[in-house]
């Protein structure tokens, strides 16, 4: 009997040898269907079994927000951390088998941002092992994730970094597709696509549906699809999850390289050692959390989460034209406005 990571080797490895043209588009489809069931063995935790105890990688979300680290070892992503948050962590001790993470919590802009090191991630978490399970079940309750990279060699560990974390259903600085997918009892597949496709056509949408035994659908695709937005819809499983790219180490690099960094999307160059550039990589990260800080009246109580607005609410700040102004629950506020919820 094949292990698991055998049957995804063996199909990553046809997929690599099948050249992409129109003619393979299909066999690519299915293959990739095939691939996505797999992987979701292993990002499904086993119940059962009783399992996993004593792993010890469970870590209560506490604060605002959460921010997972990924890097591979000696990027400097454990200096990163410490010095991020003046936590302490035992920088030689980068084994495995390091047990919980101890999550740093940064305070910024009064909100509590939990700093949460994602070891093993790139080490083989994704063959499945008990630990590696919970790492990547960790991973995707993060608000946002920092590669931390080393700006000498970024690109090779960026790429690997990638594909493991899609591979654990982790879809980074993406939105979902735009696809619309409804499962009937009867009436087989109704496929409409209100643009031109340049990769799925009904035969190939049909083929990867009958993949998952699904033979009564709507699929409806409003944007031009791939066959990975197709299964990522149907797996239903996705988590959008944005990420910043942190590019360590610019002590050793020249200005002139600096300022080509600095074009890369979604990039933040620093130097962990000498604390450089951090004010930068948390503007961005404050940013990229779409954290909105919001008083209440009377002052003091300070909400960081949306609630589901009682009857209304008075709202004073830049996002009402008079102040205060009365509001509804659809109502979108700006960082720092005030608010006074109406009773019902």
């Amino acid at each position: 009997k094949m292990s698991l990571l055998a049957k995804i080797g063996e199909i990553e490895n046809e997929m690599a040898r099948t050249q992409k043209n129109k003619a393979t588009a299909h066999h690519l489809g299915l293959l990739k269907a095939r691939l996505a069931k797999l992987r979701r063995e292993l990002i499904t935790p086993k119940g059962g079994s009783g399992g996993g105890t004593g792993e010890g990688f469970d870590v209560a979300k506490t604060g605002d927000a959460r921010i997972g680290f990924v890097g591979f070892p000696s990027v400097g992503k454990s200096t990163l951390l410490s010095n991020l948050a003046g936590v302490y962590s035992e920088v030689a001790a980068y084994e495995f088998t390091t047990l919980t993470t101890v999550p740093g919590v940064i305070r910024y802009k009064g909100a509590k941002i939990q700093l949460l090191d994602l070891p093993g991630i790139i080490e083989g978490a994704k063959d499945g092992k008990g630990r590696g399970r919970q790492v990547i079940a960790v991973a995707r309750t993060c608000n946002l994730i920092l590669i931390v990279l080393d700006v000498l060699k970024p690109l090779g560990h960026k790429k690997l970094i990638e594909h493991e974390l899609e591979g654990f259903g982790i879809r980074l600085n993406k939105q979902p597709p735009n696809i619309g997918f409804k499962k009937k009892d009867k009436g087989g597949i109704n496929f409409t696509a209100t643009c031109a496709q340049s990769e799925l056509d009904a035969e190939t949408v049909k083929s990867i549906l009958s993949e998952y035994k699904i033979h009564n659908a709507d699929i409806t695709l409003r944007s031009d699809a791939t066959a990975d937005d197709l299964i990522d819809v149907v797996e239903g499983n996705r988590v959008y999850i944005p990420c910043i790219y942190v590019l360590n180490k610019i002590d050793q690099i020249s200005i002139e390289e600096l300022d080509v960094i600095y074009k890369i999307p979604h990039c933040v160059p620093i130097s962990a050692h000498h604390r450089w550039n951090f004010d930068d990589l948390l503007e961005k990260i404050w940013d990229y959390l779409h954290l909105v800080r919001i008083y209440t009246k009377p002052k003091g109580q300070r909400l960081m989460f949306l609630f589901s607005l009682s009857k209304g609410a008075l709202v004073w700040g830049s996002s009402v034209k008079h102040n205060p102004q009365k509001v509804g629950k659809d109502h979108v506020l700006e960082d720092e406005d005030v608010i006074q919820l109406v009773k019902k």
